[in-house]
């Protein structure tokens, strides 16, 4: 399964130190260059992600170009162009993205999102991860994550861990 990530998916996994979940869950994790430079940036301007650096296994690949539909989106950043505009162009299996708009953008172009609580969800049901309360935890505690209650209910739900 090859998938591009985008910037908060890599970043906020790597806050808690789970971001080995993505190759243990994924063939390859591609980003473009965009998502690169975002992740950077968070990590030099925030002091939440301060130290962070990107995985080195992740592969970078720019796309050969930026679609006009996608191009015009002004809700959606660059990392999110790039991202959604890459997965278009490898055929990719899922874009890893959170932000609403961006999830909206790519699923009305055909492609599958994964945000981080799905792939908690696939790490918790392939037994990688033990449980993933404790790591909605950190993600709140660390990375300033902010979890629907009703999306957290159900997450936990769906792998046995609803109280």
């Amino acid at each position: 399964m090859i998938v591009i990530a985008d910037t908060s998916v890599i970043l906020n996994l790597c806050c808690v130190q789970q971001e080995k979940l993505l190759p243990a869950l994924f063939q390859q994790v591609v980003i473009p260059p965009a998502v690169r430079l975002e992740f950077q940036r968070a990590a030099h301007i925030y002091t939440r992600f301060a130290g962070l650096t990107l995985p080195d296994w992740i592969r970078e690949q720019p796309p050969r170009e930026i679609p006009e539909a996608i191009r015009r989106a002004a809700y959606l950043d660059a990392g999110e162009i790039a991202a959604i505009a890459l997965a278009l162009e490898m055929s990719a299996d899922a874009v890893l993205i959170d932000e609403t708009a961006g999830r909206r953008a790519a699923r009305d172009l055909g492609l599958t999102t994964i945000g981080v609580v799905g792939i908690l969800v696939r790490a918790r049901q392939t037994g990688i991860l033990p449980a993933i309360e404790p790591v909605f935890e950190q993600l709140n505690q660390k990375a300033n994550f902010w979890l629907a209650p009703e999306i957290r209910e159900e997450a936990l739900r769906s792998v046995g861990e609803a109280s």
